[in-house]
């Protein structure tokens, strides 16, 4: 029985390091994702709670107003007990637009990486939410000068190991090669599209 074993374990090992070697490089690959924020941003915007809010802080508005003049709003009266309201739901929209996350990845190597994150947010958006100049202008050049991270990488079938001194980030690879998924964070995960 145990001279069965062995030609059947060494067969395992031999297929395991034949299965290992014959993964595919990833060095020049690049993955992308232009704005990792959308996804989030539009199910933040089309879930039905926040639209529920909304419209119960909406209400909420009108019966104060109502209540406050003692009867039913006039046409004018009602936009501009709602001014704040449309503000807020402006904002919201304007954030759907002018904010943006793009994330490039661009294998240099079997062992080296390139993470470029580039943050935009329209500043006529920082202004209307009331962010004073100064502050505006200091988040600008902070997003201006987010510089390249490189860093070194190990590969584990599927599983792409970035390793930045202590820090270690892990990617996961599609079977097929096409995407390269991780997280900003445990409420952003993002999804990047090989491109090259």
């Amino acid at each position: 029985m145990n001279r069965m074993k062995r030609p059947i374990m060494l067969l395992l090992v031999l297929l395991s390091a034949a299965g290992a070697a014959a993964q595919q490089s990833l060095a020049g690959r690049v993955y992308h994702n232009p704005n990792i924020m959308q996804k989030m941003i539009d199910e933040a915007l089309s879930n039905k709670d926040v639209e529920a809010k909304f419209e119960q802080a909406r209400d909420s508005v009108l019966n104060a107003a109502r209540k406050e003049k003692g009867r039913e709003l006039t046409a004018d009266e009602k936009a501009k007990a709602l001014e704040d309201f449309t503000k807020a739901r402006k904002l919201m929209e304007g954030i759907k637009k002018g904010m943006s996350t793009t994330i490039t990845v661009e294998f240099k190597s079997d062992k080296e990486m390139v993470m470029k994150m580039d943050m935009k947010m329209d500043e006529e958006l920082l202004k209307a939410a009331g962010v004073p100049w100064a502050k505006r202008k200091l988040m600008k050049a902070a997003m201006a000068v987010m510089p390249a991270q490189k860093a070194q990488y190990e590969r584990r079938g599927n599983l792409v190991i970035c390793i930045d001194g202590n820090d270690r980030d892990t990617l996961t690879l599609s079977a097929d090669g096409k995407e390269l998924s991780g997280k900003m964070d445990e409420k952003t995960p993002f999804v990047l599209t090989r491109t090259k």
